[in-house]
């Protein structure tokens, strides 16, 4: 197993559907693993809560701080605005 430093590390900032129909926002460094904790049990009390979840939007971004701010911003949109996003960017087979 090889070990990748801070440089090479890939962050994304991820949006899951929870079976009541409501969008989670979060990041990671790995998506489908975050999305196997979340579904779990290990991820966010929320999620949890309102399990299972289904990934719908990933977006790789360029640092922590940049996935952070997305996610903050992802946040901040509405229901409507959630669905559409996840909407037009249809996810990449290396996360289906």
């Amino acid at each position: 197993m090889t070990e990748t430093t801070d440089a090479e590390t890939r962050y994304y900032c991820y949006m899951v559907r929870c079976a009541n129909g409501a969008f989670y926002t979060g990041w990671t460094t790995d998506p489908l693993r975050r999305v196997a904790e979340h579904n779990a049990g290990r991820g966010a009390r929320y999620t949890r809560m309102h399990g299972p979840v289904t990934l719908v939007y990933v977006e790789e971004v360029a640092d922590h701080v940049a996935a952070l701010k997305r996610e903050a911003r992802i946040k901040r949109l509405g229901h409507a605005r959630k669905a559409a996003l996840a909407q037009d960017h249809p996810l990449s087979s290396e996360f289906d």
